[in-house]
């Protein structure tokens, strides 16, 4: 069963720009990306070798140098797969697992845990209840970085699962320009423009433009979707030592068909329900999910000169809601109890970030300091009318699987059918990378955060309070060889858990614990591709249980403690001449206190891999691959609700026609295997898309 969530949420942070390539003048050289101005200690991915953003780590450590995992999700590879959404992204990243609970609300986990922050260039407060909402396009941004584990010192709250952060391009000092246009199965079609380059003629003005279009329907019955993107950003020069950075994003994202919860899997005794066809939706002609977001930002960066520099950011974000949304609770025989609501909600998000950082001297030794605060505020207002007066009625399940339910009038609201509450935190942080000897090295630090909640969330009080909570960090490098290093990391967990409501009413306490993690990294193929062993264990307090009980319309839960532990194994880069690749494997066991296996939709194995081959006797062309694959996981109350392990396997092919054009073909799920999308939800899930096919056209300049 889905409970019924509160409508709105923030993905919070902005992101500007788009992605490009310079024209090369050998159609036999792959084709470049365009590379954005950044600051010298951001990562620059080449690829499919991933180098992380300096402002995914706080501290500005390059992957070698941080004693946990990183993956990066790169422009190149986003690319090659036509990886357009944000979902779509993140199921090639290994460790992390996307969990589409509805047709437009996504859940993701990674290490067995729920991925709550996610974060634009190192700014983010958390998903209310670790939900997004709608597909985030990906045309804005340059790279994924994704960090394993608790993250309590670099992103304000920790948790043992990882932070994603959004990293955004920049603009160019050169002129450069692309058009991506593409159509595929379902009548899917997408046109991308991205223009970048400076303003004046001594580039101390510079500016990038983008917008990117994407409709189409969908596998399953009734649903479509439109995406529009709108976004430019400006850079100014102030001086030497001074960078001021702006810009604006406009993304409206609409879907037709649209679901509440997904197909249910069991009937009311707990009976298998088999569905003939993978497209089956409980989405109805009338139900719909738009919602529009408006991002604005500006970040100034000043140079001390001497290694030290400063940067302040600010950003607000704007969202609007609108849906139109039926739920099926229960079935028996032919009679389906369901739950139908309109609902609007507005909410408006601040965040800022001031951080100072730079070397300093101390026993003879040159170290590292990055120091700051932070703080964020969102305030969202929702106001739901309902089909019934009850909430709940029924009506004919044969007639939802067709289509046909009327449009119920949406007449009943009361006073617990809205929502009006603020979070905000407040936190100051800092950090130090000690070289203690010349190959071994000490990460040490802290931050103390205040949260507080104020305000009602249908019906129950939204009220917390947390201040002064301290969470610590550690971690210890040691460089074995140039090439390769060992390292281990401890840090406590700390995360409030907005939005959920516990069996005594009230919001559920924060997740706390503890995390600990050691691993090994190194690189071969003259530094062109990286290797990744690491080992983790957790435990987490205090966390959302699949259990609840219904009060009227709302869903309180119990909550669970947990042990879980794995292993994460990962290659980036390019592992031969002219082959490259992204591949990972995960291993996680997750106990709750009685030492039983819990979170079985989580999979105990999982695969991801992608690589791309350009042909060394015919240099224009490009092949490759993406496979997925993943162990079974099944309900952990009802073993009936299971789903076998699998494997999907796409194929693409791309040719340079000249420096100027290119095209490619995507085939998807080649060999069009049937899968449920996820078990998150407990009883409830869709089929995920069949074969199909994509076919592109590119320009660059």
């Amino acid at each position: 069963m889905i409970p019924r969530l509160p409508a709105s949420f923030i993905l919070a942070g902005v992101v500007t720009a788009m992605s490009a390539a310079n024209a090369a003048d050998d159609v036999t050289l792959p084709a470049m990306q365009i590379q954005d101005t950044a600051a010298p200690d951001d990562g620059q991915s080449v690829g499919y070798q991933g180098r992380p953003s300096s402002s995914t780590t706080k501290l500005g450590l390059t992957n070698k140098q941080t004693p946990q995992a990183i993956t990066t999700i790169t422009r190149a590879q986003m690319n090659d797969f036509k990886m357009n959404g944000v979902k779509d992204a993140l199921r090639s990243a290994p460790s992390v697992t996307v969990e589409q609970s509805e047709s437009d609300r996504t859940e993701f986990t990674s290490r067995g845990f729920d991925i709550g922050s996610f974060e634009y260039d190192g700014m983010g407060m958390p998903f209310a209840q670790t939900i997004m909402i709608g597909d985030l396009d990906m045309a804005e941004f340059e790279q994924i970085d994704v960090l394993h584990g608790a993250n309590g010192l670099m992103s304000g709250t920790g948790n043992p699962s990882a932070t994603v952060n959004f990293i955004r391009k920049r603009p160019t000092r050169d002129f450069q320009a692309q058009i991506d246009t593409s159509v595929g199965s379902w009548d899917n079609r997408r046109i991308d423009v991205d223009v970048a380059g400076p303003l004046t003629d001594t580039g101390n003005v510079r500016g990038r433009f983008i917008y990117a279009h994407d409709k189409g329907n969908s596998w399953m019955d009734r649903y479509s979707h439109e995406k529009n993107v709108a976004a430019g950003l400006l850079a100014f020069d102030l001086s030497d030592a001074d960078t001021l950075t702006v810009g604006f994003t406009q993304h409206n994202s609409d879907s037709n068909g649209s679901t509440w919860g997904n197909l249910p899997l069991v009937d009311i005794n707990n009976n298998p329900i088999h569905y003939s066809s993978r497209s089956s939706n409980v989405g109805q002609p009338w139900t719909y999910w738009n919602m529009h977001t408006q991002r604005a930002f500006a970040e100034w960066k000043h140079d001390f000169g001497n290694g030290w520099n400063a940067t302040l950011t600010g950003t607000g974000i704007t969202e609007y809601q609108d849906t139109n949304m039926l739920y099926v609770s229960s079935v028996t025989d032919d009679d389906a109890s369901v739950f139908a609501a309109h609902t609007t909600s507005k909410a408006h998000q601040l965040l800022g970030e001031a951080k100072v950082s730079g070397p300093f001297s101390l026993f003879g030794r040159d170290h590292e300091l990055t120091f700051g605060a932070a703080y964020g505020r969102t305030h969202q207002k929702a106001r739901e009318y309902d089909a019934a007066e009850t909430g709940y009625f029924n009506t004919s399940f044969a007639g939802i699987l067709g289509g046909i339910t009327p449009t119920p009038q949406f007449d009943y609201t009361r006073d617990t059918n809205t929502q009006n509450f603020e979070d905000r935190q407040k936190s100051l942080f800092a950090g130090a990378r000690f070289s203690l000897a010349d190959d071994l090295h000490w990460i040490a630090g802290a931050r103390m955060l205040s949260a507080d909640g104020t305000g009602e969330s249908y019906g129950t009080d939204h009220s917390q309070r947390e201040h002064g909570k301290v969470t610590p960090y550690t971690g210890l490098v040691y460089d074995l060889t140039p090439q390769w290093s060992v390292y281990t990391s401890w840090t406590q967990i700390f995360n409030p858990q907005y939005g959920t409501v516990g069996v005594d009413g009230k919001v559920l306490a924060p997740l706390e614990g503890k995390s600990l993690e050691a691993g090994v990294k190194g690189s071969v193929m003259d530094d062109r591709l990286n290797l990744t062993a690491a080992v983790f264990k957790t435990k987490q307090s205090n966390v959302q249980s699949a259990d609840f009980i219904e009060v009227g319309s709302q869903f309180r839960y119990f909550t669970d403690d947990y042990k879980s532990h794995g292993i994460e194994l990962e290659a980036s880069g390019e592992a031969l001449p002219g082959l490259d690749l992204l591949a990972g494997y995960t291993y996680v066991h997750i106990e709750n206190d009685d030492g039983d296996k819990s979170r079985r939709y989580v999979p105990t194995h999982a695969f991801r891999g992608m690589a791309s081959y350009r042909l060394p006797s015919l240099p224009q062309a490009r092949i490759g691959t993406r496979v997925s694959w993943q162990s079974g996981i099944q309900n952990d109350n009802y073993s009936v609700i299971r789903q076998n392990a699998y494997a999907l396997v796409d194929l693409m092919t791309s040719y340079d026609i000249d420096s100027n054009w290119s095209t490619a073909l995507n085939f998807n799920n080649v060999t069009d295997r049937k899968y449920l999308t996820s078990l998150y939800s407990g009883t409830a899930s869709n089929y995920g898309a069949p074969r199909n096919l994509t076919a592109s056209l590119t320009w660059r300049y």
